[in-house]
């Protein structure tokens, strides 16, 4: 009995406190290979080694968990980068004045008694793109497959926002000045701030894409006060081309989380050829030998992305699963 007890005893493996000797590691990885693998992973990545109640199952499990946390890590620097990139750029930016000649377009044609008629009769494609996802959004969000609430809050401003600018973008075409303006800029701005919002929710961190949907949405209201109070718009301008910069950089910088992501290259392109067109407005018009103009252009532009993006919405599944 007593010699059974000391057999028993001496079989059992010794435990060990502190630092480990090498014939000791080298004993454990041919007894437990899979923790011992893990632990020589997380010393090569410079995090400390976690022995979990699950054995060597515990050591895959902690790695994954730390590097997703260091993952989480960049991209909210990246985030906090961007942030302070427009603020210096606002400050370097000398101040720009509004200028009357704002409202002067290249394609100013009174067509069947209406004023700016393409300017006014273009603005509506985006009613008839926006109607659709804006039902499919306030039926909740399983029509989209969106599996974030911000996320989802997110599309709802989008898609409300290119329903408004129709209605304002027309609204201020049949007769344009000063009081006007804010009912065309305003929706579309809320709708690429938005949408620049939704990718960030999407591909770096629900919280971090909150944050940004709120700091735009207030610094909207903002750039829209300094403009008629303080005749500055380096605030308006930043809003409205800082997309063109953070959207297609986020789609190379972060992998997508749900499937048919090729949509949002499609949808960047034409929403980058939309702000070329607008900026480009009288050059487009004489390029096409009075047709159309780049403006109205610009419209329809914006109009293909947002159906392009609903397509993408309705065919979309989940392809990575993030908690945020």
């Amino acid at each position: 009995m007593v010699t059974n007890t000391a057999q028993q005893r001496k079989s059992r493996p010794p435990l060990h406190f502190g630092s480990r000797s090498r014939a000791n590691d080298a004993s454990d990885c041919e007894a437990q290979p899979g923790e011992h693998l893990a632990a020589r992973m997380h010393l090569a990545a410079d995090l400390p080694p976690h022995r979990g109640r699950g054995g060597a199952g515990a050591g895959p499990i902690a790695l994954a968990s730390a590097l997703l946390r260091r993952e989480n890590h960049r991209r909210r620097a990246l985030a906090g980068g961007a942030v302070l990139a427009s603020t210096l750029l606002l400050v370097a930016t000398p101040r720009l004045r509004h200028s009357p000649a704002l409202h002067l377009f290249a394609d100013m044609r009174n067509l069947l008694g209406v004023p700016n008629t393409l300017n006014v009769l273009t603005a509506y494609p985006l009613l008839l793109a926006g109607v659709p996802g804006l039902i499919l959004c306030l039926c909740g969000s399983g029509c989209f497959g969106v599996s974030l609430r911000w996320e989802a809050l997110g599309w709802f401003l989008f898609y409300a926002g290119n329903v408004a600018a129709a209605f304002g973008s027309a609204y201020y075409h049949l007769k344009p000045d000063d009081d006007r303006l804010i009912w065309d800029r305003l929706p579309m701005m809320i709708s690429s701030s938005s949408l620049l919002s939704i990718l960030v929710i999407e591909r770096v961190d629900e919280r971090v894409g909150l944050s940004c949907l709120i700091s735009l949405l207030s610094l909207i209201l903002v750039s829209s006060a300094c403009e008629r109070v303080l005749d500055d718009m380096r605030l308006w301008v930043i809003l409205n081309f800082v997309p063109c910069i953070a959207i297609p950089a986020m789609l190379f910088l972060f992998p997508p989380k749900y499937t048919h992501s090729r949509f949002w290259f499609l949808a960047t392109g034409f929403y980058l050829l939309a702000r070329f067109e607008g900026l480009a407005d009288r050059k487009v018009y004489s390029v096409n030998r009075y047709f159309i103009s780049g403006h109205s252009l610009e419209h329809l532009c914006f109009a293909m992305v947002t159906l392009i993006l609903t397509v993408m919405l309705s065919f979309r599944n989940i392809k990575i699963a993030r908690d945020s």
